[in-house]
C-alpha cells in the first residue's frame, strides 16, 4: 500500500514526463514545412498524430495536476462523485483517477 507521499511522488514524476513530451510535440509542430508538395502531405499526416497524441496528453496532464490539487486538499483517493474510498489497486492502475469504480462506470 503506498503512502500518499509515494502517489505524490509518482504523480509528479509523472507531470514532469507529461510537460516534456508536450513540449517535444509542440516543437516538432513548430518545424518549419518542407517545400516538396509530398513531403508537406507526409509532414500533414504526422503532425495530426502528433496533435492527437499531444490532446490526449494535455488531458492526462490536467487530471494529474487535478489530483496534485486534491492532495493538497487532503481528498486525494476519495471520489469525486459519492466520497467513497477508491481502492488502492484502482489507484495503483490509474494513480489520478478522481472516481471510484462504480462511480467511473
Amino acid at each position: 500500500m503506498k503512502t500518499i507521499a509515494e502517489r505524490e511522488l509518482q504523480l509528479r514524476a509523472r507531470l514532469a514526463e507529461l510537460d516534456a513530451h508536450l513540449h517535444t510535440i509542440e516543437d516538432a509542430l513548430d518545424e518549419t514545412p518542407d517545400k516538396d508538395v509530398e513531403e508537406r502531405a507526409v509532414e500533414r499526416e504526422s503532425d495530426e498524430v502528433l496533435e492527437g497524441l499531444g490532446n490526449a496528453e494535455l488531458l492526462e496532464f490536467r487530471m494529474v495536476e487535478a489530483a496534485l490539487a486534491r492532495i493538497a486538499d487532503g481528498e486525494y483517493g476519495y471520489c469525486v462523485d459519492c466520497g467513497d474510498k477508491i481502492t488502492e489497486e484502482r489507484l495503483d492502475v490509474l494513480p489520478a483517477t478522481p472516481k471510484c469504480q462504480k462511480c467511473a462506470a
